[in-house]
């Protein structure tokens, strides 16, 4: 499968959290996943990449010309995929990805999150959409979404699109269904 991974591309966070997706980029490696993310050399989108580089692994960089110009190209792409814009590299992933995995991140996490569960919604792909609550990180967006359902805003339940899962063992789980 290709794993397609959003998240932050800050240093500055919990060290556990690059632990822990070191980890999700080795066992994606040793399981025969690709990976996919936005091609950053920063934060977790950096360890993530390395991980699964080191481990053996294909990583796949949808960039953004702006990141490439800033000198922050991750030097571990096996495939490099440039686009123009954000939008463009949402939509790339999209069609790149088999399912989605979203770590810990700010605004761009958020928004590549909320576009692949508006396009699952409306049935543009059935593919998981993975929420790694990693130390209870998302509490306060699964509060927020379970609120909004609640006000009746979000039709259906939003956990029938976004899986949130608390530990690498539930999202192995979760993709060999």
């Amino acid at each position: 499968m290709k794993l397609c991974i959003f998240c932050s591309a800050n240093q500055n966070i919990d060290p556990e959290f690059f632990t822990m997706t070191e980890e999700l980029g080795r066992w994606a490696a040793r399981n025969g996943h690709s990976i996919v993310f936005g091609g950053h050399d920063a934060g977790l989108m950096h360890a993530v990449s390395k991980a699964a580089k080191e481990a053996g692994g294909q990583v796949i960089g949808v960039v953004p010309r702006k990141i490439e110009e800033m000198g922050r190209l991750s030097p571990y792409l096996d495939v490099h995929i440039p686009t123009e814009n954000l939008t463009d590299r949402k939509d790339l992933m999209m069609l790149q990805g088999d399912a989605f995995i979203i770590l810990p991140g700010g605004i761009g996490t958020l928004d590549e999150l909320f576009t692949v569960a508006a396009a699952a919604t409306l049935q543009f792909h059935q593919k998981p959409i993975i929420l790694w609550n990693m130390k209870g990180f998302w509490d306060s967006l699964i509060n927020c979404m379970d609120d909004l359902q609640q006000k009746g805003v979000i039709r259906g339940h939003w956990q029938d699109y976004i899986f949130v899962v608390t530990k690498l063992t539930e999202i192995e789980q979760k993709l060999s269904k």
